[in-house]
């Protein structure tokens, strides 16, 4: 008899042990199909000694069913797990369960009917029939994807499926993509890429570890100077994944991917039909996909032979989860090349302070490329102080931020105006009785958006439609819009300027790859004038024509109790100035502000990344804070406010006490009735030193909370909401 230790995706269970039957072959890392009780569970064969041991007796093991017909997972792989599951203190199986994220691959090859033109007519031609066949021409698909295609319904295309006009093909739905070449089109580089770029392919070649940290600044080619150790990882038959922070940018990517490659990578985010990651994942775990580009979770795919990490955007906050396992995919890619003996490449024009330290102690290797390619400048930054160049009454564009957009238009360049908030207002209330719309699942304000006429909640998704009296006092016409969002900025300018072609560019509006596509060209057609967008637009796009960036409240990111408040701004703003005057003509930022003396916005306005750097690396290393020092939050919540508050109240009654670690709370979250859960928090200060997580983990097991108690560890937090 073989005894097996599995891990199941039952994080209440999480290891069970089974027997082997007789003839059935298993390793490590084979995924099987296993009984329990009268239902069947999907499991990982782990090492027996890494796992907690079983006591159940071996003559009442029970047989595992099958081992599904994938590779198995490879051992650095589920060192990563244990890793991942180790440092953010998760159970191994949620883990486990981003590996395993397509069910529908692990069933073998399987097909799928498609249908294409036969070459045959129909017995009686329609005006829609013969529209169907003239667009139909070359193409191959699924009914409805024709249907689209087309622009005919999908009874149009089953009556010519009836008549034999197109006809049915059987298609393995795990069919090769299409091949990247890359020598297809080799780029010319200026010699500071080409140093950067040697380095880089030198580093692929020698297949060992090698973290590097890509500074340069915007508009500096560093796309294209990591195309290059890309392109050696695929001469030499390995596998390499690009992580973008968001999905928005992979279209853009994905052009300038095909355009030096020949070829499309293959794509890994939430968008993608079943088919199409089920697709992508068996190409992934049997070696064939060679370029993956994607969002954090392709960061947990079974690549069969990685050789090569790039995250794109490093530095961007999107790259943390905030819910489930709480992880930060930029530490975990370097984990993973860790483990597996390849280089990872970190770019960004703006850093984490994190990065910056591990460059400056020498962990890291720090590549720059410190000027623009083709000679193109930074842009000429400038403050407006709002305190003395204020906006007309009721208006939130400073009369020098209007004077120099009415100049780009009257020269046929673009302007981006950049502010974070979407919807038309962050908060609607009644001028007659004050009363304010907030969400019935969370203590936020409805957003109000215009163009979708709803109220909104950014946090659970709540909507409602606004009402014609107040919902309080019952006056009609009283609803008031209070303070500016994308939508409100959008309506100043068109009244500003009626003639302007505008774009308003955010998560609303481009919410998937092809809405994210028909923007991108039309603003490098030159078919927008002005575009007002969110942090969406501050980074990846590339419009020569746009010569005038103007944020409109760059104190906005400093308000709250963001710890990083600072630093995020600080990567905001030079993000979105970064996108001004990356062709032949310069560009300008105006910056607009009530606080132009804040150490963040004047280095901003200088241009000098390292004083800011610099003074926000002291008060860190004063307040022991990351780098220098850790950071975890308890989160405890509960559908029953006072639950929430005895657990939290017992839980901090047992903090423990340790040199070099703080803990402060419990206190009310700043959200604290988040998606119908009233939370509480702890925040956890500690030397870089201390055992954190073995700390958390053991004040934790001395609890035992409600059933309607959860309790969430966030480590290396981002969000303090």
């Amino acid at each position: 008899m073989n005894r097996i230790r599995l891990l199941v995706f039952n994080s209440a269970l999480s290891v069970l042990d089974y027997r082997v039957p007789d003839g059935m072959r298993v390793e490590p890392g084979s995924v099987v199909v296993a009984p329990l009780g009268p239902r069947q569970i999907t499991g990982i064969v782990w090492e027996a000694d890494r796992l907690p041991a079983n006591e159940v007796p071996a003559e009442k093991l029970r047989p595992i069913i099958e081992v599904l017909p994938v590779p198995p997972l490879a051992a650095p792989l589920r060192r990563l797990i244990e890793w991942t599951a180790d440092y953010y203190c998760a159970p191994m199986s949620s883990v486990a369960r981003m590996v395993i994220s397509s069910g529908g691959a692990l069933n073998g090859p399987a097909t799928m009917t498609e249908y294409r033109l036969s070459g045959g007519m129909p017995e009686r031609m329609t005006p829609q029939r013969e529209l169907a066949i003239a667009a139909l021409e070359g193409e191959q698909a699924t009914i409805r994807e024709l249907a689209g295609i087309a622009g005919v319904s999908e009874g149009v295309l089953r009556g010519l499926v009836n008549q034999g006009v197109i006809e049915p093909v059987t298609v393995s739905i795990d069919r090769p993509f299409a091949p990247a070449d890359p020598d297809f089109d080799v780029p010319e580089l200026s010699p500071e890429q080409r140093e950067v770029a040697d380095e880089l392919v030198g580093a692929v070649r020698a297949r060992a570890f090698a973290p590097f940290l890509l500074d340069g600044v915007t508009g500096s080619g560093k796309t294209e100077t990591y195309f290059e150790p890309m392109a050696e990882a695929v001469r030499m038959g390995r596998q390499v994944l690009v992580l973008l922070p968001e999905i928005a940018l992979t279209e853009n990517f994905l052009k300038r991917f095909e355009h030096r490659f020949g070829a499309a990578p293959v794509q890994w985010h939430s968008s993608l039909k079943s088919t199409e990651r089920r697709r992508a994942w068996r190409a992934i775990s049997e070696g064939t996909a060679q370029v993956v580009v994607g969002a954090r979770s392709a960061l947990f795919l079974p690549y069969r032979d990685l050789g090569l990490i790039v995250v794109d955007e490093a530095h961007e906050v999107s790259f943390k989860q905030d819910d489930g396992v709480r992880y930060n995919a930029r530490d975990v890619a370097v984990m993973r090349a860790h483990f597996e003996g390849f280089p990872v490449v970190l770019a960004s024009a703006t850093p984490a302070l994190e990065s910056l330290h591990m460059a400056e102690s020498g962990t890291y290797k720090r590549l720059e490329l410190p000027s623009r390619f083709g000679g193109a400048e930074l842009p000429h930054i400038d403050t407006i102080d709002l305190t003395q160049e204020p906006p007309e009454r009721g208006h939130w564009l400073a009369p020098r931020l209007i004077a120099a957009i009415e100049d780009r238009l009257a020269k046929g360049e673009q302007s981006l105006l950049f502010l974070n908030r979407r919807g038309y207002a962050p908060l609607t209330l009644c001028r007659n009785c004050g009363f304010r719309f907030k969400c019935p699942n969370c203590s936020a304000w409805l957003v109000e958006h215009r163009l979708s006429a709803r109220l909104a909640c950014h946090h659970c998704g709540h909507v409602e439609q606004p009402p014609a009296t107040c919902p309080e006092c019952g006056e009609p016409d009283c609803l008031v819009a209070c303070g500016p969002g994308v939508e409100r900025i959008a309506d100043e300018v068109e009244q500003l300027f009626p003639e302007a072609r505008v774009a308003v560019a955010t998560s609303d509006t481009l919410n998937s790859p092809e809405r994210a596509a028909d923007f991108i060209e039309a603003a490098e057609s030159g078919a927008i004038d002005i575009i007002i967008g969110t942090q969406l637009v501050t980074k990846g796009f590339h419009f020569p024509e746009l010569t005038l960036v103007g944020v409109i409240d760059a104190d906005l990111g400093l308000e709250g109790g963001d710890l990083r408040a600072a630093e995020r701004t600080y990567q905001q703003v030079a993000q979105v100035a970064g996108r001004a005057g990356r062709g032949a003509k310069s560009g300008e930022v105006l910056i607009q502000t009530r606080h132009p003396g804040a150490p963040v916005i004047a280095a901003l306005a200088e241009g000098n990344r390292d004083s800011f750097y610099g003074a926000e690396t002291e008060a860190r290393r004063h307040a022991g804070a990351p780098p220098f020092g850790r950071w975890a939050a308890i989160i405890i919540s509960s559908e029953d406010d006072a639950e929430a508050r005895e657990a939290a109240n017992r839980l901090g009654a047992t903090r423990p006490q340790h040199d070099g670690l703080m803990i402060l709370g419990p206190a009310p979250a700043p959200l604290a009735l988040l998606r119908g859960r009233y939370r509480y928090r702890f925040l956890v200060n500690a030397r870089r030193n201390a055992q954190l997580q073995a700390i958390l983990n053991d004040w934790l097991a001395t609890q035992s909370f409600a059933p309607g108690v959860r309790v969430g560890i966030d480590i290396d937090p981002y969000s303090f909401v």
